[in-house]
Parts: structure tokens; C-alpha cells; sequence
């Protein structure tokens, strides 16, 4: 069946089949990302023998590699081609919807989970601020044309969870198509029955998907721990493993010849395990070490404790290999150099991320510049042709002192490189405060317009003060 004859029914069943295929996937990944996944590469016999004595250790690397990627991306504003200043009624519109907190979790999700999506819709309580929702991957699933490789239809599935016995009460979901958004109710196990609907008239689903690395046939996107996973399985494989050994062969070890069992017994005569792993328990016998007629023949004997340094080595070789990968500063990792690193050494070790930091602003800039398409057509009824050439602004994913970079803007505004708008923002100041020090700078022009010369250098004394000069 051609996707264009599919019938609202048929697009929530096939959109929900696609979703329950690769949402596996999808909550393993989370699950690495939140530090919950299962200990791999250990015997299955081994997990038997331990049983409850064996608690895996966690080594999160997933998480710092994903963190220190998303604490460099971060949107301060977008701007009209034609335009120097920062578009200000989109950015209103982004603070309207709480976007600042919204963008760096979906951000986040994309970087873990593939991709994570924007839905624009109608804002009944405020028209002028269409309404913006980040939607999860592991409730949305969009399908995308291959000649276009554009969304043509979306489906959001959620339910009502009872907080008391987590039992599920009701299942809704929401499809979203060229045209028309149609809401559905679950009735049976695969049964769906429509609820409502918004005759939106959009040429295209309100929905945008945020993906992380897409590639030509491969649009859902990878995940940025592909590469990770198996290094940080080994390290918690290692981490664990050091745990074990610690337990069992890191304490002195000690043999006992020529006892029985009435010899293990308590201050007060109770019989007392021949067995034991507690560190400091002190054996005491009446028997005698030495040999012949007078002695017993009972000897304790020690085997020296094992060292732990191989495990070192093996997860700091680990680490190595995931800082290579992920392009992180070996700090990162907790990798510790001989000789303290200079300034310039910490930002060259800082490129790699940096630049990845950077290759995020193209894709993820598209995405939130589509967004903003269908927030003006949303708003004003029509495609706006100006917003076709706009541009996110994000803040710079370098981490140059503000020392250094007040000297740069400087040197190039002094050298007429630079506007004054552009510097301010290349220094890091927010849309908002950009604004305030543009008003201000209007309001010191008219003062010296009105002929109030002095007006910048403090209040005027007044005229009946004996100290100012005639």
C-alpha cells in the first residue's frame, strides 16, 4: 500500500508497529545512559556461584560522554538573514514555551537515543506564542519520505500510569499528518477509536525531528555511544572483577595444619565456623607447633595477599581508548599527567570536542530553524519567505577564559572587523541583555541629541551651589 493511501487507522497501526520494533533498543540505550544496564562479559556459572555477594560496579562513562557534549550546546538566540539584530518575537515565543530547559533534555535524548522531536501546535490561551512540546523517541516514531527524506507523518503514544500499583488505566496517542491532527483512544489490545481532531491546513505534520548524526539511508540517526558500550561494559566488567578479588585474595590468606573441629570453638565452648573471611580475626590454640613427643604438630601458615594493579592498568587502557574515541581531554577520564598542563595544552586537548560540539550546531540549528518555520506559519496563517534563511545563534562550545576573549572582540572592534551588536554577542551576552544595553545606548544618543552634554558623566549640582564656578 502507497503511504498516501493509508487511512488515519492505518498510519497508527503501522507507526506503532515501527515504534515497538525499535523501542528495545531505544530503552537500552537510556539504560546505559542512566547507569542501569546488566553486568556483561561475566560466566553465567560465576553469577550462580556468587549470587548476592556479587553487586556489579558502574563505571558511567556513557553519561560523561554524552554530558560533556550537551554542556557545550546551548541556544541563545535566532536571527533573520537580513537582519543584524536577534530575531526578537522568536525568541519570545522560545522563553514562552520554556525551551531553554526543553532543548538541552531533547538535545540530550538525541545524543543518547538517536533522535528526539518537536511538535508545534496551537496555544489557545495565547495565539501570539504558538505552543512548542519536546517529545521523547521512546513515545514518538515519525516516518520519513525517502525521495524527500522530509517527516510525512508522526504518532506520539502515551499513557495514565496509577501512582499506587503502576498500573496502566488509559492509552492515547496522537497522529500527526499533512493537513490534520487526529487524536485516538485505546480501546482494545491493538484496537484505536478517534477522539478529536485539529484540521490544522499545514502542508506538512508539525513535527520536527531533532537527529543525532543521520546519514543518506540511515535518517533515524546513531547514537553517540556506539562506539562506547562495549568499552564501558569491559570497564564495569574490570571495575567488578577488582571488587571480587578484593573480597577474596586482597587480605592475607592463611592455612592451618594439624587442627579438628573441637579447636574452633568461642570463649565459651560454642562451636565456631572453620571458615572465615572476616579481616582481623585472631586464631588462638592450645596445641603445640613443634614436632616429636611433646608437640601436636598444628602450624598456620600465610600466603601473601594478591595485588590489584593489573586491574588498574586494564581500565585506565580503557579509558584511554574512550577518551580517543568520544574526543575527550584525557582529564576527563580522570587520566592524570606527569607535569601539570598549561593553559594552552588543556585547550588543545579540548579541540576534538569542541569541533564536535560545533559539527551539532548545523543539524540540530536546522532543526530548531524548522521549528521556528512552523511557529511563524502557525501564527501569522502564511509561510513567512524571510524565515528561510535563518540562522540559530549559539554560544561559543570553546572554553577561553573571558580575559582572553574580551581582548579578541576588542582588538577586532578597535580594527572595524566588528560591529558593536555582533561583539556583544560574541562575548556571551544574552538576547535580553543585548536589547537593554541597545536601549541604553539609544537613551544616551537622545540625551546628547537634547543638548544634556554632561548627562554621561553624573547628575548636574544645582544651579544655586556656591561651588560651581561662574
Amino acid at each position: 500500500m502507497k503511504p498516501s493511501d493509508r487511512t488515519p487507522d492505518e498510519w497508527v497501526a503501522y507507526l506503532a508497529r515501527v515504534h515497538e520494533a525499535q523501542k528495545p533498543g531505544l530503552e537500552e540505550l537510556n539504560r546505559y545512559y542512566e547507569g542501569q544496564q546488566p553486568l556483561a562479559y561475566l560466566h553465567p556459572e560465576l553469577l550462580e556461584e556468587l549470587g548476592e555477594q556479587l553487586r556489579q560496579v558502574v563505571i558511567n562513562w556513557p553519561r560523561l560522554v554524552v554530558d560533556a557534549l550537551e554542556e557545550r550546546l546551548d541556544v541563545e538566540g535566532f536571527r533573520y538573514a537580513d537582519d543584524e539584530s536577534a530575531a526578537e518575537d522568536l525568541w519570545d515565543t522560545w522563553q514562552a514555551n520554556g525551551m531553554d530547559e526543553q532543548s538541552q533534555q531533547g538535545i540530550v535524548d538525541a545524543l543518547v537515543m538517536r533522535r528526539s522531536f518537536m511538535v508545534v501546535g496551537t496555544n489557545e490561551k495565547d495565539p501570539a506564542h504558538p505552543l512548542v512540546t519536546v517529545e521523547s523517541p521512546l513515545q514518538m516514531q515519525v516516518d520519513w519520505d525517502p525521495r524527500t527524506r522530509a517527516v510525512r507523518a508522526g504518532l506520539k503514544r502515551w499513557h495514565e500510569q496509577d501512582p499506587i500499583t503502576d498500573a496502566i488505566t488509559d492509552r492515547y496517542a496522537a497522529l500527526y499528518l499533512p493537513g490534520v491532527t487526529h487524536w485516538f483512544e485505546q480501546t482494545t489490545a491493538n484496537g484505536w477509536r478517534e477522539t478529536n481532531r485539529d484540521a490544522h491546513g499545514l502542508e506538512v505534520p508539525p513535527v520536527v525531528a531533532q537527529v543525532n548524526r543521520p546519514r543518506l539511508m540511515s535518517p533515524g540517526g546513531v547514537s553517540e555511544l556506539a562506539d562506547v558500550i562495549p568499552l564501558s561494559d569491559a570497564a564495569c566488567k574490570i571495575a567488578t572483577d577488582m571488587m571480587v578479588s578484593a573480597e577474596y585474595h586482597a587480605m592475607p590468606r592463611r592455612v592451618a595444619f594439624g587442627f579438628d573441629e573441637s579447636d574452633f570453638t568461642d570463649a565459651d565452648g560454642n562451636p565456631v565456623s572453620a571458615w572465615s573471611r572476616l579481616a582481623g580475626r585472631i586464631w588462638a590454640t592450645v596445641r603445640n607447633r613443634k614436632t616429636g613427643v611433646d608437640g601436636d604438630g598444628a602450624d598456620v601458615i600465610q600466603f601473601p595477599e594478591a595485588q590489584l594493579s593489573n586491574f588498574h592498568s586494564t581500565a585506565e587502557l580503557l579509558a584511554r581508548l574512550v577518551a580517543s574515541l568520544a574526543g575527550l581531554p584525557p582529564n576527563y577520564m580522570g587520566l592524570d599527567t606527569n607535569n601539570p598542563p598549561s593553559a594552552d595544552a588543556i585547550r588543545s586537548a579540548e579541540t576534538r570536542l569542541i569541533k564536535r560540539a560545533e559539527r551539532r550546531h548545523r543539524p540540530y540549528g536546522g532543526s530548531y530553524e524548522q521549528m521556528n518555520r512552523l511557529v511563524l506559519r502557525i501564527r501569522d496563517g502564511d509561510w513567512d519567505p524571510k524565515a528561510q534563511r535563518l540562522e540559530t545563534l549559539w554560544r561559543d562550545p570553546a572554553t577561553p577564559t573571558y580575559a582572553q576573549k574580551a581582548d579578541a572582540v576588542v582588538k577586532l572592534r578597535q580594527a572595524g572587523i566588528l560591529p558593536v551588536e555582533q561583539s556583544r554577542e560574541d562575548l556571551g551576552y544574552t538576547a535580553v541583555q543585548r536589547q537593554r544595553m541597545r536601549q541604553m545606548d539609544q537613551d544616551a544618543l537622545d540625551r546628547a541629541l537634547g543638548g544634556d552634554l554632561a548627562a554621561e558623566y553624573g547628575p548636574k549640582p544645582p544651579a544655586d551651589d556656591p561651588t560651581v564656578l561662574e
